[in-house]
């Protein structure tokens, strides 16, 4: 018998959201590099229990009223963001929570019946373990955070096995906040393995159809990214040598602005990109907001970091990261954007190859693969008898609801 006929096939289920692009891109990236490494043993499904009806629309609309707080209200955004990042308003909201996804979750559980759980998502994990409390059936669950130190403590909680992390820093609130240090594993924050794959910028240049002898400056905008388009104006009439790659995101709008721009610099103009991966690849460097993906994606592929945009409170820290981490820096204003990057090019362009160096040593390109096996040796372990616990409150909390507990 071969050992594909003898290796039993596993299944891990990803549970993600839609609220910002992190927690989805963070989910495919760890399912592609667990096809990629486990192609005949491994079934992996990743979908989204927002989008069950059963969901509280407080819950199943977060995706699009974030892309609106953070726009149109970002003080009180940042205002809720802080309340809630302390102990006991935390723990309300896993309380508040777990009625609210119980059924969806324990459906979502039977018919996949996974011998893992990967979540790049936060408030998933207290129905998560509510389940595996009144079942007595624990499966092994791992929670892989998307931010940067420090992150919100609703990120910590007990029902995970292993809590995937990108940094020491966040390690260390992680055990500070309660969480036993052999379950906190830092790995990075995971992003398309092919980011991993090294490239020679020179070719993927000709391919993308980009000039060659010109440094490329790769902008990445979107619904939820402020100022750039007022930084790549001073960039456009610098007379900086240089050509723009400018990306939207999707933002109609922004693409608009783009096509509608004169530019006096060579500039290739996209709405929508599939294969971002060859972008980051043959950039020199790139401007864009301090998410947790785009900088985390920068950092993977060596890129210096102009930030135009920061959303005080969840992006603080991705910033901050960036900046002391010596990988970049952030432009106040359009004429700080213009400084930066004329010191960045000045003298052949050594502070430039400084910061790619930085950002090359903060980076972790493999952060997937290394997600995936831990994933792969938790699936392989598979559920366990969960043990004995005091879960009165817990079913009085689903009885309260009107939630069939023990169906």
């Amino acid at each position: 018998m071969s050992q594909i006929q003898m290796t039993e096939t596993k299944r891990i289920l990803i549970l993600t959201a839609d609220a910002g692009f992190g927690h989805r891109s963070a989910a495919r990236a760890i399912a592609a590099a667990l096809q990629e490494m486990h192609p005949a043993g491994c079934i992996v499904e990743i979908t989204n229990p927002m989008e069950d009806k059963r969901v509280p629309a407080i819950l199943r609309d977060s995706g699009a009223d974030y892309d609106r707080m953070v726009r149109e209200l970002a003080r009180l955004y940042k205002l809720g963001y802080e309340m809630t990042d302390a102990g006991l308003p935390s723990v309300m909201v896993h309380a508040v929570v777990t009625p609210m996804l119980f059924e969806v979750m324990r459906d979502l559980i039977r018919q996949h019946q996974p011998d893992a759980i990967i979540t790049p998502y936060p408030l998933y994990q207290a129905s998560l373990g509510a389940i595996f409390a009144l079942r007595r059936r624990h499966i092994p669950l791992l929670t892989v955070v998307t931010d940067m130190a420090p992150v919100h403590r609703v990120w910590f909680h007990e029902a995970a096995d292993l809590c995937l992390v990108a940094t020491s820093a966040v390690r260390d609130q992680a055990v500070e906040c309660g969480l036993s240090p052999g379950k906190v594993k830092v790995t990075g924050i995971p992003v398309n393995p092919r980011l991993a794959q090294g490239s020679e910028p020179a070719g993927v240049r000709t391919e993308l159809g980009w000039r060659p002898d010109l440094t490329v400056v790769l902008a990445v905008g979107g619904k939820r990214v402020g100022h750039l388009m007022d930084v790549l104006h001073v960039l456009n009439h610098s007379g900086l040598p240089l050509q723009l790659a400018a990306v939207a995101g999707g933002d109609n709008e922004m693409y608009h602005q783009f096509q509608s721009t004169e530019w006096h610099v060579p500039v290739h103009i996209y709405n929508f990109v599939e294969d971002m991966p060859a972008m980051l690849h043959a950039a020199d460097c790139i401007v864009c907001k301090a998410g947790g993906l785009i900088v985390t994606e920068s950092l993977a592929c060596g890129l210096p970091i102009l930030l135009t945009d920061v959303i005080e409170g969840q992006e603080t820290s991705n910033a901050r990261y960036v900046i002391e981490g010596g990988a970049g820096e952030l432009a106040h204003t359009p004429l700080e954007g213009l400084e930066i990057m004329c010191h960045w090019l000045a003298e052949g362009g050594e502070l430039l190859a400084q910061r790619a160096r930085n950002a090359r040593r903060l980076g972790r390109p493999r952060a997937a693969y290394d997600a995936a096996e831990l994933a792969w040796a938790a699936a392989m372990r598979g559920p366990r008898v969960g043990p004995e616990r005091h879960v009165s409150d817990l079913i009085a909390l689903l009885k309260q609801h009107g939630i069939a507990w023990d169906s």
